[in-house]
């Protein structure tokens, strides 16, 4: 029998063995077959401006900003968060808010002016990317001050969306496409783009809606069901008159936050002001040699008398 290092009884500790992967629990693949979902509904949206069906393009597009509105808040009701998701919701958002209204505009009348109209969407698209990426750089600066979650700096992608589309909505809307429209349009896309990479604080709305008072539960409820309601009967005009009240609203935002900016540059001047007799005390004590006249001065505290025993 040849001789072999290892015991016969050890024949089972030398299979292979399987590596073991943790279970992934249900609560965090909620969001994110949401936001799958709301990925397929920008895909869908790319094809059908395509062929030419540019009203259910615009649909696919706002269930797709739909479904990004509700899977943040499914992943944080549930507790789902995870780094996974946000990577994924990014990529995501890139091609539902970036890559399918370029294309929506594109062919519905940008390609009216060649080349300049596909700069003009390439610009928006890629003002998107760019958005995105600095939204996760600075979602991790630990120096920002609590109440900066309330505001986005620049037009949040999905907003940037709904909005860019507003020539789509005024023609479906029934009004005469004239010839400068394509052109207004190009200015228009271009202004989009500059206001989703502009520094302007722009309101978040995340902290909304996470409390609602007993008495406002069906108020809100009646709301939601009306607004809906309202936006399967008549979609553009709700669309037209939402972009509208948004775009006014932007210089809302910007005063919103020079007062939360001013408040806490005040806040730090009264904690300087209440910080500097301290430090005048304690800098005169050290140039003079004498003690602080918070502290008590005793007759034997000086150099040549000491304090005696007896």
């Amino acid at each position: 029998m040849p001789y072999s290092p290892f015991s016969p009884f050890e024949h089972e500790n030398l299979a292979p063995r399987r590596r073991r992967f943790r279970t992934i629990p249900v609560r965090t693949l909620v969001p994110n077959i949401i936001t799958l979902l709301a990925l397929c509904a920008g895909l869908t949206a790319i094809r059908l401006a395509a062929e030419g069906t540019l009203e259910w393009a615009i649909y696919a597009i706002v269930f797709a900003a739909v479904l990004d509105g509700i899977d943040g808040r499914v992943a944080r009701l549930l507790k789902g968060t995870s780094r996974f998701g946000a990577e994924l919701d990014s990529l995501a958002d890139f091609v539902n808010f970036g890559v399918a209204p370029c294309v929506t505009l594109y062919f519905w009348g940008l390609h009216e002016i060649k080349s300049a109209g596909w700069i003009a969407a390439m610009v928006f698209a890629i003002a998107g990317g760019l958005r995105l990426a600095r939204f996760n750089v600075m979602i991790d600066d630990p120096n920002r001050p609590p109440w900066a979650g309330n505001f986005f700096i620049g037009i949040p992608a999905p907003a940037g969306a709904i909005t860019v589309l507003l020539p789509v909505y005024v023609q479906f809307l029934g009004l005469p496409r004239l010839g400068f429209v394509a052109p207004a349009t190009l200015v228009y896309t271009l202004a989009i783009a500059f206001l989703m990479v502009s520094r302007l604080p722009v309101f978040s709305g995340k902290r909304v809606g996470t409390r609602v008072p007993p008495d406002l539960v069906l108020p809100v409820f009646v709301g939601v069901v009306l607004f809906f309601a309202l936006l399967i009967a008549y979609p553009f005009e709700v669309l037209t008159i939402g972009t509208v009240i948004y775009l006014a609203s932007l210089p809302l935002g910007l005063l919103s936050y020079r007062k939360y900016v001013r408040r806490d540059a005040e806040a730090q001047a009264r904690a300087a002001d209440s910080a500097k007799p301290s430090d005048r005390l304690v800098d005169r004590s050290a140039d003079t040699g004498t003690l602080a006249p918070d502290k008590p001065v005793l007759p034997f505290d000086s150099d040549d008398e000491q304090p005696t025993r007896h």
